[in-house]
């Protein structure tokens, strides 16, 4: 067979948004001081989505990814500490898992959870 002029083209790969959110929120999870996802404000796609995606918000395109992670803190967490220690971690995870850069991270922090051993022996 003559293969002149054939060029191997280079393929495509997408990622969902939901799955960025996936990373997004197992990274969020990893830091010490985060008890876990809260709910963020829900819009008209916040209703279909999977519970990651309601926690994390995701802007992604061609040249950027922007994400919104919600989260609830343990009483006592240093608010300035875990909120860099999540945006550095879920920047980290999403680049090296996607390839993709990503621009901002928001972390919104929604509540403080009291830890029910504490309540318990008071």
């Amino acid at each position: 067979m003559d293969d002149k002029g054939y060029k191997p083209s280079e393929g495509s790969c997408i990622i969902s948004e939901d799955v960025i959110a996936t990373i997004a929120s197992t990274a969020a999870l990893e830091v010490q001081g985060v008890a876990g996802m809260a709910q963020r404000p829900t819009d008209i796609r916040g209703l279909i989505s999977s519970s990651a995606a309601k926690s994390v918000k995701v802007l992604n395109n061609e040249n950027e990814t922007v994400l919104d992670v919600y989260i609830n803190l343990r009483l006592g967490a240093k608010i300035p500490e875990v909120a860099g220690q999540v945006q550095h971690g879920v920047k980290v995870a999403v680049q090296s898992m996607t390839g993709k850069p990503v621009t901002k991270v928001n972390v919104h922090v929604a509540g403080i959870v009291l830890d029910e051993d504490k309540k318990a022996e008071a």
